[in-house]
């Protein structure tokens, strides 16, 4: 018998970092624009949203600072640069509505998680954010462990 190959499922890359640092506001779905082997290489789980952030230049959205690493099947001339700016796919009232709000104080926009849609296709999931002051994440990080502790110490009193 042929062996099966092992299919990922549920490819998932989650930005912690943006909910650490801010508090999420409204979110919505995005497309995002790829170059060749990018697709594969993100099916292989080698995709890192960590550092990333989003701007609208011209009235088009623009995701910076995404790192997609190299696969290693494709060809060695043709490899696009790991961390280049993409290109967000959304309507005009979308993009107005979020230059609406990015020109407040103190309001940007974050990718949360890149994943696969049930159409196979990669999205992107966005959202209007507030930077947290040092004092809040402090809070949030007490909030976790007491939480953590707690789940704990009920788990070992059964």
């Amino acid at each position: 018998m042929a062996k099966k190959k092992e299919v990922k499922k549920n490819l998932v890359f989650k930005n912690k970092k943006a909910f650490h640092d801010f508090t999420i506001m409204e979110s919505m779905e995005a497309g995002i624009v790829l170059e060749g082997s990018e697709v594969k290489a993100m099916r292989e789980g080698r995709a890192n949203l960590k550092d990333s952030f989003i701007r609208i230049i011209k009235g088009e959205v623009f995701l910076f600072n995404m790192h997609i690493s190299h696969l290693n099947t494709a060809h060695v001339t043709y490899r696009p640069d790991e961390r280049r700016e993409r290109k967000l796919l959304l309507h005009n009232k979308e993009i107005a509505k979020l230059f609406a709000k990015v020109t407040k104080d103190g309001i940007s926009i974050v990718p949360l998680k890149m994943y696969f849609n049930k159409k196979n296709k990669v999205k992107v999931q966005i959202a209007t954010a507030e930077g947290k002051k040092l004092h809040d994440k402090r809070e949030d990080l007490k909030k976790k462990t007491m939480l953590r502790e707690t789940q704990i110490a009920i788990k070992n009193w059964k």
